[in-house]
């Protein structure tokens, strides 16, 4: 069992999404400004070791040397010179300088030789090494000599610790930390803040719904509202149109229920209040008596006929019903209404007829059963309601041969329906002016509304057959069309 969805502030989450790319983002931040600090630390020191390298190559001299021997490499700093590069309250200094054929000329021995495939003389290059187990900054140059080979150069290299590189980053990084950490609780509140503010209209929005009676189905007013909330309140007002609209559908059908109801309960009080007057003139007589008790049982009757269209009425447009659909036998159906209006077309003098397959499998499609049977009453009932005696009606099922759709048709030769007024007699409680038959108005109404619910078409036209083309002395008949789409499940049954 699933469990419910807890609900969610919408400024929380906003909140939420706003504030944690901000809190991931800080110790990013303070990463890459290590780097960079690290980076800006670098460069004064590096162009400071550069210029020491050269100012040491430029005390060196080159000895006059005898013909097939190496050039001897002389240095000769100042004392003072040599102090300075040994004193260093931040951290430790290290020179070096090797001869042409790699051998010690001053400084410290233990400094690392660079190992290069390929030298490059006369230029001052960089590096990271370690001496004495302690990591250090080494800015190296290869001093061409005169008379020599590429590979035989002096190498004049200057080594310091990383102490003053460090303490340097460190205060760089302390100058951009320490500001952020009183911006960022400053931007948390600012957000928050600005949040707060950007939701006040919906918040509006919100007392302005509550404060309305709940019969006020106006649409709401959408000047007030942001741009990013507007799709919403437009779909709101829709939706109070649609609602509004089915309350006055529902208001009217029961003003128009009661009203057809009025006119039978009215006849039973009258005959029953005419019964009871003669009873106390002393009328012992049944014979006298049997008017007013026939009109009794008709007026219950077509009361009892309104109250079954209604709840008819209420079953066809119930949509939860209407969803709980499964295969269905419309022949079996129809030929089961035929028979059950037999009696009623005996009574009436009208040949009632059934034309269509009347196998066992018949014409299959995807309804509700229930439903589906009223539509087939009520078109029925409508046809023999409206023939007169010796009249013919037919009901009759086609099965399209590109198995599009499942045609159903009730043909009848009653006085017919005028084409202006086609269209008006599928509304609730209709009835043509000029027409004299008991009814409630309500069969083609259930009708439209099964049709509606089943996705099918329905059509009004004159009577087309030949047989009631004979009988044109009752009118130009009337033929209504069904057409029920069929899905290609239901195709290939009725196919096999």
């Amino acid at each position: 069992m699933t469990q419910p969805s807890q609900q969610h502030s919408l400024f929380g989450e906003i909140l939420d999404w706003m504030l944690a790319p901000l809190l991931l983002l800080w110790p990013m931040s303070i990463f890459l400004t290590y780097l960079v600090a690290q980076g800006i630390a670098d460069k004064p020191y590096d162009r400071e070791l550069g210029v020491v390298v050269e100012a040491i190559a430029q005390q060196a001299s080159v000895a006059a040397a005898n013909a097939g021997e190496p050039s001897q490499v002389r240095l000769s700093l100042p004392g003072l010179a040599a102090e300075l590069l040994r004193a260093d309250s931040a951290g430790s200094v290290y020179f070096q300088v090797l001869g042409a054929r790699g051998e010690f000329v001053a400084g410290d021995a233990g400094l690392p030789v660079p190992d290069e495939p390929v030298r490059k003389l006369g230029e001052l290059n960089f590096r990271d090494e370690t001496m004495r187990d302690e990591p250090v900054r080494v800015a190296y140059l290869w001093v061409p000599l005169p008379g020599e080979t590429p590979d035989r150069a002096m190498l004049v290299q200057v080594a310091e610790t990383l102490e003053k590189r460090s303490r340097l980053a460190n205060e760089i990084i302390k100058g951009v930390i320490l500001p952020q950490f009183v911006i960022l609780p400053l931007a948390v509140v600012l957000v928050w803040f600005a949040l707060s503010r950007g939701i006040k209209p919906l918040s509006r929005l919100q007392q302005r719904i509550r404060k309305r009676e709940s019969t006020d189905l106006s649409p709401i007013d959408e000047r007030d509202v942001p741009d990013e909330v507007a799709p919403l309140v437009r779909s709101i007002n829709e939706l109070l149109g649609r609602l509004d609209q089915s309350i006055r559908t529902q208001k009217q059908f029961l003003a128009d229920a009661a009203h057809q109801l009025k006119t039978p309960l009215a006849g039973l009080r009258m005959q029953a209040e005419l019964a009871e007057r003669e009873i106390d003139a002393g009328a012992t007589d049944p014979a006298s008596l049997k008017p007013s008790l026939r009109q009794i049982a008709r007026s219950s009757q077509r009361a009892a006929h309104m109250v079954n269209q209604l709840l008819a009425m209420a079953r066809a447009e119930d949509r939860e019903q209407a969803l709980r659909k499964q295969p269905l036998n419309l022949a079996a159906i129809v030929m089961e209404t035929v028979r059950d209006f037999v009696p009623k077309a005996m009574e009436k003098r009208i040949d009632l007829g059934y034309e269509g397959p009347e196998d066992a499998a018949g014409v299959r499609l995807r309804g509700q059963p229930v439903l589906v049977r009223e539509m087939v009453r009520n078109l029925v009932d409508n046809a023999l309601q409206y023939t007169p005696a010796g009249g013919t009606v037919t009901a009759r099922v086609v099965a399209d041969p590109f198995g599009q759709v499942v045609v159903l048709q009730v043909e009848d030769n009653g006085p017919g329906i005028a084409e202006a007024e086609r269209e008006r007699v599928f509304q609730p409680f209709y009835r043509p002016a000029d027409t004299v038959i008991e009814g409630s108005g309500l069969g083609l109404a259930i009708v439209a509304e099964v049709a509606e619910q089943h996705g099918a078409e329905i059509s009004v036209a004159d009577a087309q057959t030949r047989a009631l083309a004979v009988a044109q002395r009752h009118g130009p008949g009337t033929l209504i069309t069904v057409r029920f789409p069929v899905r290609p499940d239901e195709r290939r049954s009725s196919a096999r």
